[in-house]
């Protein structure tokens, strides 16, 4: 530790931390140090431990066990709100191998509730399929999307499972995406989307709804849970 004054011994702390977690020396669930192992390691004081600590948490970089300790967090991805993006794109720029497990296809005909929020007309035909995504095998999210079978002639599960889904519209159906808007809402995970996602039911989750525009068509209505531990959304706002 640097005891010169410039630099304040708790953000120097929170920098050695960060950097074993950056550099691999502290995993996703490892448990950090107790306060006393920390004040002796560094010699320094419990109140200067305590406010690094608490300064990790507000970050995201570690979380608290009541009774137990405090914890590395899982690594949290960081998604910008202000361009369209694939969650299939997003994860290779990570580093990550993504991947989807379908797990239900359906044809079924709109109800007043869909055909209003698709813009389409009662009665016609959409696909409805459930997917859990992946990242490097471990769950991510949980969602169902409602595609116009019109639209998507011939889309099969297997199509899904084995090529992303915008993939499949842009190069085998030439879709042109021109608008999506998003409308995020915190939840607390139901039991069924805690036992998929490998997750605690109870636990604090993010509701994704999409609707995505090729012009005035809606060519995809999706609904999804996201982990709350996996997951950072920022918007940046440019004056």
């Amino acid at each position: 530790m640097d005891r010169s004054g410039i630099i304040p011994l708790y953000y120097q702390l929170m920098d050695e931390i960060i950097r074993m977690i950056e550099e691999g020396n502290l995993e996703a669930h490892d448990q950090l140090p107790s306060e006393r192992e920390l004040c002796n390691n560094y010699n320094i004081s419990r109140s200067t431990v305590r406010q690094a600590i608490q300064e990790l948490e507000n970050e995201g970089y570690i979380y608290r066990v009541h009774g137990k300790g405090t914890f590395i967090s899982p690594e949290i991805f960081k998604q910008n709100l202000l361009k369209f993006y694939s969650f299939t794109e997003e994860m290779k720029k990570l580093g990550k191998i993504p991947s989807s497990k379908v797990l239900s296809f359906d044809i079924i005909t709109c109800d007043e509730k869909l055909s209003r929020k698709m813009k389409l007309k009662q009665g016609d035909k959409v696909y409805c399929f459930t997917r859990l995504r992946l990242a490097d095998l471990k769950p991510m999210m949980l969602e169902t999307s409602f595609v116009p079978c019109d639209r998507f002639p011939g889309l099969t599960k297997e199509e899904l499972e084995s090529t992303p889904m915008y993939d499949i519209f842009m190069k085998k159906h030439n879709a042109n995406f021109t608008k999506a808007e998003e409308t995020l809402q915190p939840v607390l995970t139901r039991e069924l989307e805690a036992d998929l996602l490998e997750y605690k039911a109870g636990f604090p989750s993010m509701m994704i709804e999409r609707v995505t525009y090729e012009n005035d068509s809606i060519i995809e209505y999706t609904k999804g849970v996201a982990r709350g531990d996996k997951f950072k959304y920022q918007v940046v706002l440019n004056k």
